[in-house]
């Protein structure tokens, strides 16, 4: 494990020219989304439907479930519409409980002083977007944004990157891209972007049939930074 992301590292700040960023789960903290689709918005839910809330929960997940990989899932205006909830408001709500992961603004700050093209590449709802970058302040390290609403698929779909490379013109040879999501960066790898990273806590490595690793996976931004990990 030492020596591959090693190897990753010493490509990041020599070879690499464009590096793309998830943004829930890899950038900021999951625990922010998963209290918000999981915790808040069933009990708004429950008490606007007057329901249980284990009953508002199943109802709720199923229809999650239902649209996952799909554009709505991500859609803020699409969910207050469905449920009948000022879903944007609410995110607004609890912003302060929005944490940016560990070392991801000083991995920021190393990317702007090495000079690499920084781009977002999410599939949240430009709403959410705003959101949380008014309440973080990380919006200056971004150089673009792509979003799957922009795409016109989420990431999971091949067209996404397609549409993504028309639109900003990077070099999949020299482009890195982290996500906490392995589908996303399986879908990433497929497309031919070289350089990939899955965003987790408690690292492993992932195999492939002949033994070789599939998916490189990190716990810390700290695991790519010049002057931190191995």
């Amino acid at each position: 494990m030492k020596m591959v992301i090693n190897k990753l590292k010493e490509a990041l700040w020599s070879e690499v020219e464009y590096v793309l960023l998830d943004m829930d789960g890899t950038i900021f903290d999951k625990h922010f989304d998963d209290y918000f689709w999981r915790q808040l918005v069933p009990s708004e839910y429950s008490s606007k439907n007057g329901m249980d809330i284990e009953n508002a929960k199943e109802e709720l997940f199923k229809k999650y479930r239902s649209l996952e990989g799909t554009l709505n899932w991500t859609d803020l205006d699409f969910w207050s519409t469905e449920l009948g909830l000022d879903i944007p408001g609410m995110t607004a709500q609890i912003a302060h409980i929005l944490k940016v992961n560990p070392y991801v603004e000083e991995f920021l700050k190393e990317l702007r002083r090495y000079k690499k093209k920084v781009v977002l590449a999410t599939n949240a709802h430009y709403k959410t977007i705003d959101i949380k970058m008014a309440k973080s302040a990380l919006d200056k390290y971004f150089d673009f944004t792509v979003t799957s609403m922009d795409m016109g698929y989420p990431k999971e779909n091949l067209q996404y990157w397609e549409n993504a490379e028309k639109t900003i013109a990077f070099d999949k040879e020299r482009t890195l891209f982290v996500d906490d999501m392995e589908q996303n960066v399986l879908t990433a790898k497929h497309y031919g972007i070289k350089y990939l990273a899955v965003k987790r806590d408690g690292a492993m490595q992932q195999y492939d049939d002949d033994g070789e690793i599939e998916l490189l996976t990190m716990d810390s931004f700290s695991d790519l930074m010049p002057n931190y990990g191995y």
